[in-house]
């Protein structure tokens, strides 16, 4: 399992009721602090909140695969800042 820094919030999704998941992560996500990061832990691939992230924060939202399932899917979510953010 890979371990969380002391700056990572580590979130299990399956603890949050289903209708209020994506709403938490997005708070967690903005309010992360610059050197922070969140980690989720999921049972399915989360590519639609990887979407809405991304639709939101564009590339200032750093999002990296930590395990992809079959049953445990792991994900380290920074907000980066707009000067660091990757153009290309």
């Amino acid at each position: 399992m890979p371990e969380a820094s002391r700056s990572e919030r580590v979130v299990e999704v399956a603890d949050i009721v289903p209708r209020h998941r994506h709403a938490i992560i997005f708070q967690l996500f903005e309010h992360l602090a610059p050197d922070g990061s969140l980690q989720i832990v999921v049972d399915h691939n989360p590519k639609p909140l990887r979407l809405q992230l991304e639709a939101r924060h564009g590339s200032r939202c750093d999002w990296s695969y930590l395990g992809k399932g079959p049953d445990t899917w792991r994900v380290r979510l920074r907000l980066l800042d707009p000067g660091s953010a990757d153009t290309g």
